[in-house]
């Protein structure tokens, strides 16, 4: 070792160029280490233990709402990052280096979710319809079926149903998982589903020829695919119909893929199937798709495949290609200043990042915001990197709660959403990113209980601030706007003041998901708030509710409330 020293001594003694260009390179990369550490903080929430009011959090659920209000100093940062009163030069986003992280401990992809209890629980992607009688000759769901008689789950059953794109999952004998759209049998007493599932002693599934099926709800939310295509429902047949699916086909051998494959070709963001005849178009005010028709209407079998619909002449099967809809895609920054800021203000994790991709495809203009996130900005948002101030972007996304800042914006869009719902958001956001999920070891470490002890009284008081410093505030639930998209859209661009285009916001209803609404492909198989959590939630629901309603406003969603 000494040798080998000796000689690293004598050779930068020959070329002692060399030894200051290596030290150099070695101080440059310190300091960068010690640069990258100073823009990496944790946000700073009311009711935290580094805020004055964190004391009072714990009480909060049973203070009268006023009393409420001033129970927090409102004037926390964006979660993630620093206040922005410029453009800084890096985003704390933790998206790459935690996604891996979530993906490595992560749990299977599925689009249905698993209720707490599956038989009394009601949840976004699947409902619990009831116990139904089966017979082994005559199935009560016809579609695939599948066994597994030492794992099978609630949830594992609908995933495989609602990825194969059925209406209905249904669970018997414990062990067996059988998918269709049409449940074809009658009722059976509640008690006589009574086997516990193989892989979940806690929840039901079915019994000895009993069925307990669950309605998967993401078929209401156009998620079922064929193939490339997804489906929208069946629908009457528009008059003018000419006009509204300009484009058609006399297809005899028809099935979904040809007519899908046909209006791909032809570049249309719809097929619709009516029978023999594939016809292509838009999404219009002739052809809205808002008024869904019951799918046995349209349940007619394709000529060339047995087990599909192709609708009739009367009743059109409608799907959506891969086709993108370029009528609502352009986007621009406000060509003069505006006169007014309007505010896009939510709790964390309430649906904001979508509502600005909503707002931008509707009204045609970039949104901008209080905070700035590079990686928002490299996937599109581009008002991101303008000064909140700058009076180019059509409103401003802000979590502020404090009333000066409030007071800073002359109008708002207040977006609320289930605190059960926007925390496990906001936590998967936290420790994986805008798209991504927060690893296992999160949920069950010390991080979950930590976060939900600091944000939860958060939800209230934001919700609260707004209601009470707020000059001109719209409120809208992100249940409703994922339920009525049309119509709370045509709302919130009414206060922007932009007129509001149909066949765009129809475009809209086309392209709504993004590419920053988290994909749901993964879900939490346990419910991670524990009875005191939700006691405390309670209380909060409460008070925002009792708020709302003082001002002669719609209370929060029934669905805010545990069953």
């Amino acid at each position: 070792m000494a040798k080998l020293l000796l000689k690293l001594q004598r050779y930068f003694r020959r070329r002692p160029v060399r030894f200051f260009t290596l030290l150099a390179l070695y101080l440059a990369a310190g300091s960068l280490v010690f640069l990258h550490s100073g823009f990496s903080g944790e946000p700073t929430v009311p009711g935290s233990p580094r805020s004055p009011a964190a004391a009072e959090g714990p009480r909060l659920p049973y203070l009268g709402v006023m009393q409420l209000g001033r129970g927090f100093k409102a004037a926390a940062t964006m979660p993630g990052g620093t206040r922005r009163h410029g453009p800084w030069f890096k985003s704390t986003s933790k998206e790459p280096s935690e996604r891996g992280k979530s993906r490595e401990n992560g749990g299977p992809r599925s689009r249905a979710l698993r209720g707490r209890s599956g038989r009394e629980k009601e949840e976004d992607r699947a409902r619990y319809v009831g116990c139904y009688e089966d017979d082994t000759r005559r199935r009560t769901l016809r579609g695939m079926s599948f066994f597994d008689y030492k794992k099978m789950t609630v949830f594992r059953c609908q995933d495989n149903c609602a990825e194969r794109g059925y209406l209905y999952a249904g669970l018997e004998f414990g062990a067996e998982c059988y998918c269709g759209h049409k449940i074809q049998a009658s009722n059976a007493s509640e008690s006589e589903c009574n086997m516990e599932c193989k892989g979940e002693r806690s929840n039901t599934c079915g019994g000895i020829n009993r069925l307990s099926i669950y309605r998967l709800e993401l078929a209401q939310e156009s998620a079922r695919r064929y193939g490339s295509a997804i489906f929208r429902g069946c629908f009457r047949r528009p008059e003018n119909i000419s006009i509204a699916l300009p484009a058609s086909q006399l297809m005899l051998n028809m099935s979904v893929d040809k007519c899908v494959d046909f209006c791909t070709e032809k570049e249309f963001p719809l097929a619709a199937l009516a029978g023999t005849t594939c016809r292509c178009g838009f999404p219009s005010t002739l052809f809205p798709l808002h008024e869904r028709e019951d799918e046995q209407l349209c349940a007619h079998k394709c000529a060339a495949e047995e087990f599909e619909s192709c609708g009739s002449a009367e009743f059109l099967l409608v799907y959506q290609t891969q086709v993108q809809d370029n009528r609502c895609m352009d986007r621009r920054f406000l060509p003069s200043r505006a006169k007014q800021l309007v505010a896009l203000a939510s709790f964390p994790g309430a649906g904001n990042t979508w509502a600005r991709h909503l707002i931008e495809l509707a009204t045609g203009f970039y949104t901008g915001s209080y905070y700035f996130d590079g990686s928002l900005y490299n996937k599109g948002f581009k008002g991101e990197r303008d000064h909140w101030r700058s009076g180019r972007t059509i409103c401003i996304k802000t979590h502020e709660s404090g009333q000066k800042e409030i007071e800073s914006f002359d109008s708002a869009i207040l977006l609320i959403r289930n605190p059960y719902k926007a925390l496990m958001a906001e936590f998967n956001r936290k420790y994986g990113g805008h798209i991504g999920f927060a690893a296992h070891a999160h949920w069950k470490g010390k991080e979950w209980p930590e976060f939900v002890a600091n944000y939860a009284p958060w939800w209230a008081t934001h919700t609260l601030d707004w209601l009470r410093y707020g000059k001109k505030v719209l409120v809208v639930h992100f249940e409703d706007l994922k339920r009525d998209l049309f119509v709370q859209l045509q709302r919130m661009v009414a206060l922007l003041g932009v007129p509001a285009c149909e066949d765009r916001l129809l475009c809209v209803e086309g392209q709504k998901d993004g590419n920053f609404k988290r994909s749901g492909l993964r879900k939490l198989e346990y419910d991670p708030y524990t009875p005191e959590m939700r006691k405390a939630i309670s209380g909060y629901i409460r008070t925002v509710d009792a708020a709302l309603k003082l001002r002669n406003l719609s209370g929060v969603p029934e669905d805010y409330f545990p069953r």
